[in-house]
């Protein structure tokens, strides 16, 4: 499933649940096979599906479906989220439900607030405050422990639109057509830059060998997952540019890393680079200038303005949309009045 992810968390790291030494008279057996017998209720289309994905380490390296577990190895599981070892608790946290029905509910998610607990945040996220706001929420199965309702996440800092849904009927029915790719998710952004006019960015994203809490774009495609962003110029500033992304696929970070890799990173982004001058002038009065711009926003310039898909129930197209927050928009006034 999928700066949206179906279940994309903003900072995911990966978190050890498994861990096995293989014998030291251990014949050589492939891995699937191997944590079969070890893993109670995992199939093994499950274990070669998290090998495929690098959630499978031998001796803190990735390996393939096909590895054969040799002597004295030490196996384990990685996953993009820890083991659940707290409770959820419902918290009275004021959100901004856009809309609501039987099956799912809108939420247009402020920025800074983190979408469900994880690592480092055991409350005061969106899933505690959904918890006070209803009865309950359906869980996808154990893979997504924690997570009530979540169809898809965005990242902390990136402010707009969330379905989440109500029954387990509506979860099943959206998370199939987020898997299935037939949503349709644009965002605005803000970048850095004078962009060219549309483009598509095309290029795998996977975790980066040097920081596990940000991602790189392999272009090769030896690693990492296919991730396609299509873009438009929505308006120029001379040094920097307002875009509108339309999602093809939803990678953790999948806009951010994608703009970084083409020299155009978003905003105020502290992960990849953007939260510094990268063009314009070396005046003082402009460097102020834009640091009084980034003080705006709790992260990168990104928003989720609109979000659709097909009502789970009724077979309705659906579209749902979300002005851009105000401080964002004082932004680009800031940056149209220096224009001038």
């Amino acid at each position: 499933m999928t700066e949206d992810e179906s279940i994309e968390s903003e900072q995911e790291d990966l978190y050890e649940h498994f861990r096995f030494q293989a014998d030291p008279r251990q014949e050589q057996i492939r891995i699937d096979k191997f944590l079969g017998v070890r893993l109670a209720n995992t199939s093994r289309n499950k274990i070669q599906i998290a090998a495929r994905e690098g959630n499978i380490l031998v001796n803190g390296e990735k390996v393939k479906q096909n590895y054969r577990v040799k002597p004295g190895d030490l196996v384990t599981m990685v996953l993009p989220y820890p083991v659940k070892n707290f409770e959820l608790k419902p918290q009275d946290i004021p959100i901004n439900i856009l809309h609501e029905d039987d099956n799912f509910v809108i939420v247009n998610k402020d920025a800074g607030m983190v979408v469900h607990p994880g690592h480092g945040n055991h409350d005061g996220t969106l899933v505690n405050a959904l918890l006070h706001h209803f009865d309950q929420l359906p869980e996808l199965p154990s893979d997504y422990s924690g997570r009530p309702g979540l169809v898809h996440r965005i990242d902390k800092n990136t402010s707009g639109l969330l379905v989440v849904a109500k029954t387990e009927r509506a979860l099943t029915k959206l998370a199939k057509q987020f898997y299935d790719k037939t949503t349709s998710r644009k965002y605005i952004a803000l970048v850095w830059g004078d962009v060219e006019d549309g483009a598509t960015i095309v290029g795998n994203i996977g975790r980066s060998k040097k920081n596990r809490k940000v991602m790189s774009v392999y272009p090769d495609g030896e690693e990492g997952k296919h991730a396609v962003t299509h873009f438009k110029v929505i308006e120029r500033f001379g040094y920097v540019t307002l875009v509108e992304c339309r999602l093809e696929t939803g990678r953790t970070h999948q806009i951010r890393a994608h703009f970084k890799w083409i020299g155009h990173p978003l905003f105020n982004d502290m992960e990849y680079g953007g939260n510094k001058v990268l063009k314009g002038l070396k005046t003082a009065k402009y460097q102020k200038f834009i640091e009084n711009n980034f003080q705006l926003f709790k992260g990168q310039a990104l928003h989720a303005q609109s979000l659709g898909f097909i009502h789970p129930e009724t077979g309705e197209d659906l579209l749902f949309f979300e002005e851009l927050p105000e401080y964002f928009e004082l932004a680009l006034k800031r940056f149209r009045d220096y224009c001038k």
